[in-house]
């Protein structure tokens, strides 16, 4: 995980899910984050491909259920995996 990649990701998802940034943790997911709903979920999605310029599949976009793993498919795509 890139530092630069969770940081883009943590601004983006305070943002959409109206929340502080700091609430929003490698491990913040639906179930932590009150604001983050289906809908929400379709909005932070649309985000981050606009954002790092990547496509979900269907099947990926059902895998994000934590920012840790968001930030870990985003690197994924990106080729910036550690």
């Amino acid at each position: 995980m890139t530092a630069s990649t969770f940081d883009t990701i943590q601004t983006l998802a305070a943002d959409i899910l109206s929340v502080p940034r700091d609430q929003i943790t490698l491990d913040a997911s639906p179930e932590t984050v009150a604001t983050w709903d289906s809908l929400q979920h379709l909005n932070l999605v649309l985000g981050l491909e606009q954002a790092f310029g990547v496509s979900f599949e269907p099947e990926e976009i059902d895998q994000m259920k934590t920012l840790r793993q968001i930030v870990a498919l985003v690197d994924g795509k990106r080729g910036t995996s550690t």
